[in-house]
């Protein structure tokens, strides 16, 4: 009997060990087939005004945000499109951010008048969290027929604002993602950033985002491109309120609601520095990681146990003659992903080598983000607590399926 479970668990062992392998394999050459062909904006056919130029507003929500508020202002006073317009929220700043963003409006009345604006938030009404909130105030401000919604730690090119917005033309899109370039100042947020863009290319496959029949969907916090039409369409910022993952949110919503979304790469154009060192970056997912769950804990383990399958477990197979042969499939696998990524990434494909750590380090955020958030009973978020009870009426990414069937089949009761 101890024999035959012995032979049960080798032969399942196996099985399982090449099953992924051939997940792998599969993902990886989808990536590398598809990843490069995928369009950039740094091409010269983008180098252009659209036919026509669209009102465009920038909305830069900023709490505390002293030591990065001037450069971001900085990078959007000299972009080069003609019909822009910048809006900061200053979200109950208690720093410095409201008087630097005041100069910078005075400073700009005379040099370019209407170009930059701010308004100064006091009061956060019961029932929002202070981005939302913030990303709300803006939109009703605002008569653009475009609105980028953005971060104020993120450095524009001159031209890339130009060049979405040819692109977003040519596209006739409703919410376009520009892809914004990490920049990595420590071999610890290399290791972290290089793992998180290769956990991606599970999470979502960019070359089908435009799909609208594919459930790839996108939304980056330093860049959201909103036709405002497809905006109102669906509700502003007020259905999800509470969202903490607001930018994600928004993109999935966009994509149920049949809107047309896309995402584009533009290497170098568009910078974030997100966080400083490894750690850093562990202590700032720490808010939004559990949130990915809806802040369920069986869904969290159960990601962390899929993640240990496909990212950990392949080293181990290498210490056993029958799944040698899957553990480098895998790695192989992973290799090819953090070239091809890299390529527009521009993160060093070497941090590869030390994608074990980058899985832990991951893992361990996720633990971490569920641990804190359920000590304290919700999220500490800037300076104010979310009751988790709350957060989990609107933080659950199924609830966006489930209302956009809902709403079909009422349009279709309609016809």
């Amino acid at each position: 009997m101890i024999a035959n479970a012995r032979e049960w668990w080798r032969t399942g062992a196996e099985t399982v060990a090449w099953l992924v392998a051939a997940a792998w394999v599969f993902r990886a050459s989808d990536v590398v087939r598809n990843l490069p062909a995928m369009p950039r904006l740094t091409g010269v056919e983008w180098d252009r005004l659209p036919e026509r130029v669209a009102s465009l507003m920038v909305v830069v929500p900023a709490r505390n945000e002293e030591a990065n508020i001037a450069a971001t202002l900085d990078a959007l006073m000299v972009a080069d499109y003609p019909a822009l317009k910048v809006l900061v929220i200053d979200d109950r700043s208690t720093d410095k951010t409201g008087m630097i963003v005041d100069a910078y409006v005075a400073e700009y009345a005379t040099r370019a008048p209407g170009r930059l604006d701010v308004i100064h938030v006091t009061d956060l009404p019961e029932g929002w969290l202070g981005k939302t909130f913030a990303l709300q105030v803006g939109t009703e401000n605002s008569e653009s027929e475009f609105l980028l919604f953005t971060d104020a730690d993120v450095l524009f090119s001159p031209s890339v604002l130009r060049r979405t917005m040819v692109y977003m033309e040519a596209e006739r899109a409703d919410h376009a993602v520009v892809l914004p370039t990490m920049q990595v100042k420590s071999w610890g947020e290399g290791v972290v950033l290089g793992f998180f863009q290769i956990l991606g290319m599970w999470a979502a496959r960019p070359w089908r985002v435009s799909d609208p029949k594919a459930y790839d969907t996108v939304g980056v916090g330093a860049f959201n491109l909103i036709r405002r039409t497809a905006l109102e369409e669906t509700g502003g910022w007020t259905p999800q309120r509470m969202a903490i993952l607001e930018d994600i949110t928004i993109g999935r919503r966009m994509k149920l609601a049949g809107m047309r979304q896309r995402l584009v790469f533009a290497p170098g154009l568009v910078l974030v520095h997100w966080a400083s060192g490894g750690f850093g970056l562990v202590r700032v997912m720490t808010k939004n990681l559990f949130s990915a769950f809806n802040f369920r804990p069986l869904l969290l383990l159960v990601a962390a146990l899929w993640m240990t399958l496909f990212f950990l477990a392949p080293l181990a197979e290498m210490g056993w003659w029958p799944t040698v042969g899957a553990g480098v499939m895998v790695l192989c696998s992973i290799g090819a992903l953090y070239r091809v990524v890299g390529e527009v990434s521009e993160i060093d494909a070497r941090y590869g080598w030390l994608f074990p750590l980058g899985a832990l380090a991951f893992m361990w955020a996720m633990v971490r983000s569920m641990a804190v958030v359920w000590w304290r009973g919700g999220v500490e978020w800037r300076g104010t607590h979310y009751a988790l009870r709350d957060l989990r009426r609107h933080n659950s990414q199924l609830k966006w399926i489930r209302e956009a069937a809902e709403e079909r089949r009422a349009a279709k009761i309609r016809l």
